[in-house]
């Protein structure tokens, strides 16, 4: 058992080795780390130490370090990196990451690159999809056994290929064509008699992903099922390769960085945050103020709308704050819930009417519970008997509003294919303040007189 390292402390010792010169006291402290560990360190090194470095380091080494490394922070690296350095490191990287490099790099670089690698076969096909769906994500084909192969030849089969794969757990079927028919475990293949056929034992009800299919859908499958290994096939079911337990990882974890930007009203950022330009950081958020903004004026123009009833009775605007305050909440306890609904894939479009008259009845609850407490909070102020009837009808209404357009939106935006996470919250917000001053502003008039 071995313990965490220090890297600051190695980090301190490398820069000491580098300013002494001692090259290959630093590649030494490197390549003594774990590939997270030095993909960190590495990260920390003026791109001028990097350059050096990283071809003197073992090739296995620099290949660990580029898929740990951020993307964009590998892509910086690599376009600095001549041809065959970078070839050479490509073909000790895993071909899915290596292609993910790849179309990361200028692309002048890249095809030179591809052209000078020993294993170009395994990820120019990769290359043909986009980073975002199934086939961006997976590795080449694995070991796949023929459907009318005996157990014996199975094993032998797999034990001469076994070595170049990335999984056997799962070992796909396939016909003469390719298709995908089947799987077998490795220990099904075990315990079984030599001599009985693969098309005997196989299961034929496989969980598969098409290649053109988005990585969150492939994230969503190897989750809900608890597969290690999912098969992508093209149009006509024939296996292209498969994702793995570790990719899965990362698709998790970009798309929860994604929604959680988009939560809070900004465009994701594409490298980390300390590295990321101030000017870059200003065009990620400045859209989203600016039509924020002018939603906001929404609210502005309904209370010109209200001035007179706002003139006849001033005290309607203490409670203001409190009403959309609440309203805003209350859509977005919703929004959030239904989100995650989607993003499990528990929810669909055909669901609305379903969520809505469940939100209704959940609403109904709380518009009761938060209209007695604005009522009560409106007479603690010593408002009229009207003043404080209208704040509580107005807090039970805008609460029940809100509900309803926070179980609406994310489905509607998910049936148009438009990200629900870029509807909550913030946008959330704003709907809710500017018709909850609606709706408030007409209860007053109707129950005030004004």
């Amino acid at each position: 058992m071995s313990q965490a390292v220090n890297i600051d402390l190695i980090l301190s010792q490398v820069r000491a080795a580098l300013a002494a010169g001692e090259w290959d006291r630093a590649v030494a402290l490197i390549e003594s780390l774990r590939p997270p560990d030095q993909a960190d360190l590495f990260g920390e090194l003026p791109p001028e130490e990097q350059d050096v470095l990283l071809p003197r380091l073992d090739v296995e080494d620099s290949a660990d370090i580029l898929e740990e490394l951020e993307d964009s922070e590998a892509a910086e690296l690599a376009a600095r990196l001549d041809v065959e350095t970078l070839a050479h490191i490509l073909d000790k990287m895993e071909p899915d990451e290596a292609a993910d490099l790849l179309g990361d790099i200028p692309p002048a670089q890249a095809l030179q690159a591809l052209s000078a690698m020993e294993e170009a076969d395994e990820v120019e096909p990769l290359l043909a999809h986009p980073d975002e769906t199934a086939g961006g994500l997976m590795t080449p084909p694995p070991v796949t056994l023929r459907q009318d192969m005996t157990v014996e030849e199975a094993i032998a089969h797999l034990r001469a290929l076994a070595p170049d794969s990335e999984t056997v757990y799962y070992l796909f079927v396939v016909d003469e064509e390719s298709r995908l028919v089947g799987v077998v475990s490795l220990r099904q293949l075990i315990v079984a008699p030599p001599t009985v056929r693969i098309c005997e034992i196989m299961a034929t009800e496989v969980i598969y992903i098409h290649a053109s299919a988005d990585q969150e859908e492939a994230a969503r499958l190897m989750s809900r099922y608890g597969l290690l290994a999912l098969p992508v096939v093209d149009d006509k079911d024939r296996i292209l390769g498969i994702i793995t337990h570790d990719d899965l990882v990362g698709v998790l974890e970009d798309e929860a960085t994604e929604d959680i930007y988009r939560l809070g009203a900004s465009e994701p950022l594409d490298e980390p945050y300390l590295d990321t330009p101030i000017s870059k950081m200003f065009s990620k958020r400045i859209s989203w103020l600016l039509l924020l903004f002018v939603a906001g004026t929404l609210t502005g123009s309904v209370m010109r709308l209200f001035e007179h009833e706002l003139t006849e009775a001033i005290a309607l605007t203490f409670f203001i704050p409190l009403l959309i305050g609440t309203g805003g909440n209350a859509g977005s306890q919703v929004a959030s819930a239904i989100i995650r609904a989607l993003a499990l894939g528990e929810l669909t479009f055909r669901y609305l009417p379903l969520v809505i008259w469940r939100e209704i009845r959940t609403a109904f609850l709380l518009g009761l519970a938060m209209g007695m407490f604005g009522t009560l909070r409106a007479i603690t102020w010593d408002s009229p008997i009207s003043l404080a009837t209208t704040v509580g009808i107005s807090m039970s209404a805008i609460v029940l509003w809100a509900a309803i357009i926070g179980a609406s939106l994310p489905l509607i935006a998910h049936r148009l294919r438009i990200d629900p996470a870029v509807i909550s919250s913030p946008a959330m917000t704003t709907l809710v303040d500017a018709t909850g001053l609606v709706i408030y502003f007409l209860i007053a008039r109707a129950i005030m007189g004004l």
